[in-house]
């Protein structure tokens, strides 16, 4: 069978309008950077997979490297990359016809590479599958435009608006807020039909230039790679209007930071929802889901707050959970109860930041919540009113983070142990890169009062 008739039909409709030049075949670092080959279509056409060295996972996202490489050395041997061709999608932005593919990692064995983000998030699913269980998932993505910013010393600002003013904060769901900048998201909107992914909406958010855009939910691999390939989406749609789209957890200081809000649901073998029971009640899953959230979460926020700058977004009565509360239609809550119909019952992690791998991150809160169904965790009792007012029950930084990540052995045996060891590596070296920086605040404080 002819690859074409294997891809989307989008990429197929693509292809009818443009000439083929060139194939990338790409993969997520543990950052959820693209790393990977731009292939001349033809040579694209007679290939069945191409070669990286498995270093790319062992990489800070500074490209400075972690000694993760295990007891045989800092080999650099090559992996198989296989692609994926349901993930194959145009790169729209580009001048010549252009495809974009997703490949798996192997090693040379053909055995999946466990450290691979894709992999680990498959690894977590396969749990789920061998229970009977199909997770189900939507992402909520926010992200802020902003002014073209080449000079790290100075302050990120917001975007120039069409008005000539820059836009505003404290504007959520303001429709004049996102008019303001629609060609940016206008672009945005063709890109993403061309691609052939399905925006639920987007949505003025309440910091200068933030938005949010809601995925439709489905397949939790399916929903990862299209956050990865949506972050790319986003920016290309922002270069051609002259601003950047970051996806920092808090780009700038006194605006809210920016979420992955993550919505969870599993469908039995019969497509039923099983958090619901037969009389549209709430079951035993649904309360041991949560209780898998509130007790496992704080053991991979390193995974789902990933840098420095993640914490910068924990703050209390600033949009942003900071306790592993639950509660019901409660956005100050760590896990929250949407309002929904009982086919529909879900229970949305609010902990994670933008800034994190789709992967990762969507690995990590389903392997809590499969903690708890499988261990059948009681929950605390549901919050009422402001939960700012609870306990702070996130790590202050990201060191306390990976301190309470490498003691959590059973989180490791979900995620996959190996994974656990490379991660643990790449961001303590990431961290102390970071010490190795003097911020602004030391100079101007420290440098002659001390």
């Amino acid at each position: 069978m002819s690859w074409h008739a294997q891809i989307p039909k989008a990429a197929q409709k693509y292809l009818q309008h443009n000439r083929l030049d060139e194939v990338e075949c790409v993969i997520a670092d543990l950052p959820g950077i693209a790393r990977g080959k731009a292939v001349p279509a033809g040579k694209w056409e007679k290939q069945t997979h191409f070669h990286l060295p498995n270093s790319i996972f062992f990489q800070t996202i500074t490209g400075d490297w972690g000694e993760a490489a295990g007891p045989d050395g800092f080999l650099e041997p090559d992996m198989v990359l296989k692609p994926d061709l349901s993930t194959v999608t145009a790169a729209p932005w580009a001048n010549d016809g252009t495809l974009q593919v997703i490949h798996d990692a192997y090693d040379q064995k053909g055995t999946p590479v466990p450290f691979a983000p894709r992999n680990v998030l498959r690894r977590v699913i396969d749990l789920y599958k061998a229970r009977g269980w199909t997770p189900v998932i939507a992402p909520e993505m926010e992200f802020y435009l902003v002014a073209r910013n080449v000079d790290p010393a100075k302050a990120i600002t917001p975007m120039m608006g069409r008005t000539g003013r820059p836009a505003a904060g404290r504007q959520a769901y303001s429709m004049s807020a996102v008019d303001d900048y629609g060609p940016v998201i206008d672009d945005i909107y063709e890109f993403a039909e061309i691609q052939g992914f399905e925006i639920d909406g987007i949505a003025q958010e309440g910091g200068a230039g933030q938005l949010e855009i809601n995925l439709r939910h489905g397949d939790p691999i399916k929903l990862a790679d299209e956050v990865f390939f949506f972050k790319r989406l986003i920016r290309e749609a922002a270069l051609k209007h002259d601003c950047f789209a970051t996806f920092m957890a808090k780009p700038i200081a006194g605006e809210p930071g920016s979420a992955m809000h993550v919505h969870h649901s599993i469908l039995d073998a019969d497509g039923n929802n099983i958090f619901t029971g037969p009389q549209g009640g709430e079951t035993d899953a649904f309360f041991h889901f949560i209780g898998g959230l509130q007790e496992h979460m704080p053991s991979v926020i390193a995974v789902i707050a990933p840098y420095v700058n993640s914490y910068r977004r924990y703050v209390r009565d600033h949009a942003a959970p900071i306790n592993l509360e639950w509660g019901r239609d409660n956005r100050t809550t760590g896990i929250r109860i949407p309002v929904s119909v009982p086919a529909a019952r879900r229970v949305e992690n609010r902990l994670a930041g933008m800034d994190c791998n789709p992967y990762l991150c969507i690995a990590a809160s389903l392997a809590c919540g499969y903690l708890g169904l499988t261990h059948e965790i009681r929950p605390d009792k549901r919050w009422h009113g402001d939960a700012y007012e609870a306990e702070d029950e996130i790590p202050q930084g990201l060191y306390a983070a990976l301190e309470l990540f490498d003691a959590a052995t059973e989180m490791h045996n979900i995620l996959g142990p190996d994974f656990a060891r490379v991660y643990s590596i790449v961001k303590r070296a990431e961290y102390d890169e970071f010490l190795q920086v003097i911020s602004p605040w030391e100079r101007e404080h420290l440098l002659l009062n001390v």
